[in-house]
């Protein structure tokens, strides 16, 4: 359940950074919100691994 919560946050993580991309914001933002999306995809996956 969790594993899904975190990929669909993933998700709208990297749809803000796509959406600052475009209104041109700096680029530190957009390379936090792609670490935070990945670190949130790493999350979901250590979810899946069994003994959790």
């Amino acid at each position: 359940m969790w594993s899904i919560v975190l990929m669909g946050l993933a998700g709208l993580l990297v749809g803000g950074a796509l959406s600052f991309r475009q209104q041109d914001k700096p680029l530190w933002t957009q390379i936090a919100f792609y670490v935070l999306a990945g670190m949130s995809l790493l999350a979901a996956y250590l979810l899946t691994l069994p003994g959790n």
